[in-house]
């Protein structure tokens, strides 16, 4: 069977939200771009992974890019013109549509993904941008130092389709073009030996990746909802890790990720609070006592009486995250079981609630819990696709180590200043329980910038990383890995390889010579993206 041949200026792999940022920038720019993603949605992890954003606290007035700034303002304005709302929820500014305590904005993800298709539309009708639906790359070639070509394979049928670019940027969830172009990488655990971070051990361990989770929507509602017991129930419900200290993970229990002592949560369905109130500040509050509220994604009471029978929770709890197994660099029969298992912890998490969890008024089980796919998308009702915390990280220019934004390291020094900064972000260091064992590893860190040499591969001179595989270390990912920095980091690529398109020049040019470097960085300003912190900003 003979493979469709596209060619394009840039070919962006992987259509979450650094792919989307990349592809926006570099077509505004007036390079002809492939964007590809595998799953339904565009997005990743803002709608096909149903993740709402984990933000700094200060987004509603800096610290993004424009063009994030105005995804956000899209979320919103849909909320404004299509939804019941309360006269006072819409006289917000900063209208939070499920008062959620873990973000400022946290929503459907379907509304995301109509806004991302929105955003992307006049250059798909320019014909400057073509989507490519449904695949994942299974092949790639190189020359030298370059990368030529990469081989789209479809995920729902059997036709392939080569891309021939001038620039390539790895978007993927999991840097998965970086070992099909021979792009040199790392995974887990670097050695303390080779970054000098307090917090790494002494021997690299490249098998020892954070946890995964799939995600789902529930709503309360009445009636009995409960689904069959899932196959791998008897496993999971009685389960209990290390790190848990004798409880199960499927429970009410969980540690602390700061001081990692056991504490429980409480689970109170459409609890009746005052969604106006909800102050989303996690340098104030992790937020997390209550989990029914904690991701909530819509809060009825902000809409008109009658309108939704129930809030809309998203459950992205500690007691869904799968680590018994990594699957970078697994084979696909291994990754595949992989996912299996933890949509069957996610279900084995959902059964328990409906049937045996432990309720405040001294019964058990909460039979109302129903399932929302037409929310999520899919006709189980669990998430599109697995929300991963951490990818394949380039060999970059430059990484970025723990010593570079712990506060425990940096104090009031702040965060290591980079002469090459394309962008900032803030989020402590937060990695959650990992595949060999490990519990969280919780640290404060102090806001940040994102160095451009992070996205530049040593060797290879035309393929950049866009999204999570950016060179930060195991540590560092745990606070590079959220949604506006990685919008932020796709944005800056999307940008580079146009910029070097019109210009000649190479990213490792750009990034070397002083005077290159500051044209390039006028460019980006002139677009909206914010390069250094203003004094407010504070380690948290």
């Amino acid at each position: 069977m003979s493979a469709a041949e596209l060619t394009c200026d840039v070919l962006v792999v992987g259509g979450g939200l650094g792919g989307v940022a990349a592809a926006l920038a570099a077509a505004d720019r007036g390079a002809s771009v492939v964007l590809t993603e595998e799953h339904p949605w565009l997005g990743g992890q803002l709608t096909s992974q149903a993740v709402p954003p984990d933000e700094h606290p200060w987004v509603e007035r800096f610290g993004t890019t424009a063009r994030y700034r105005a995804l956000r303002d899209g979320i919103r304005d849909v909320y404004r013109r299509r939804y019941p709302l309360t006269d006072a929820a819409r006289r917000r500014d900063d209208l939070n549509p499920g008062a959620g305590w873990v973000s400022k904005l946290c929503h459907e993800p379907r509304v995301a993904v109509g806004v991302i298709e929105e955003m992307l539309a006049p250059f798909r009708s320019s014909g400057r941008l073509r989507i490519l639906r449904r695949v994942r790359p299974i092949a790639a070639t190189a020359e030298g130092e370059r990368v030529t070509s990469v081989t789209l394979g479809s995920v729902v049928g059997d036709d392939d389709t080569v891309v021939t670019a001038a620039f390539v940027l790895d978007a993927t969830e999991t840097g998965e073009v970086l070992p099909l172009a021979g792009v040199e990488y790392v995974t887990g655990f670097e050695s303390q030996r080779e970054t000098g971070e307090p917090s790494a051990p002494a021997d690299a361990q490249p098998g020892n990746v954070q946890a995964l989770s799939v995600c789902f929507v529930l709503e309360h509602v009445d009636g009995d909802h409960t689904i069959d017991p899932p196959e791998r129930y008897g496993f999971w419900r009685d389960y209990a890790p290390e790190a848990w200290q004798g409880a199960r993970l499927v429970s009410w229990q969980a540690p602390n990720p700061r001081t990692l002592e056991l504490e429980s949560r409480s689970f109170t369905p459409n609890p009746g609070d005052d969604p106006l109130l909800v102050d989303a500040d996690q340098s104030k509050s992790a937020g997390d006592g209550d989990l029914w509220v904690f991701r909530r994604i819509l809060a009825r009471d902000l809409f008109a009486p009658g309108a939704y029978a129930s809030d809309l929770c998203l459950v992205n709890w500690p007691t869904i995250d799968y680590f018994l197994q990594p699957v970078l660099d697994a084979d696909r029969e291994t990754e595949e079981a992989a996912y299996a298992d933890a949509r069957q912890l996610s279900l084995s998490m959902l059964y328990w609630m409906q049937t045996e969890a432990p309720r405040a008024d001294g019964g058990t089980g909460f039979p109302g819990l129903r399932l929302r796919p037409d929310v999520m998308g899919t006709s189980d009702g669990l998430a599109q696709a697995p929300y991963h915390r951490e990818s394949r990280r380039i060999r970059a220019l430059t990484t970025v180590t723990e010593n570079d934004v712990s506060y425990a390291v940096r104090g009031e020094r702040g965060a290591t200043r980079y002469d090459d900064s394309v962008g900032v972000g803030m989020y402590r260091i937060d990695l959650h329980p990992s595949t060999g064992g490990d519990t969280y590893i919780d640290v404060a860190s102090t806001p940040f910038e994102i160095p451009l040499g992070a996205l530049i591969p040593r060797r290879v001179t035309n393929l950049l990383a866009a999204g999570k595989d950016i060179g930060t270390t195991h540590i560092t990912n745990g606070c590079y890995r959220l949604h506006p920095v990685e919008w932020n980091v796709g944005e800056a690529a999307g940008h580079l390889a146009a910029h070097c398109l019109a210009t000649g020049r190479s990213p490792h040019a750009v990034q070397a010579a002083q005077d290159l470097l500051e044209d390039f960085q006028r460019e980006l300003v002139s677009t909206g993206f914010e390069l250094r912190w203003p004094a407010e900003a504070h380690p948290y």
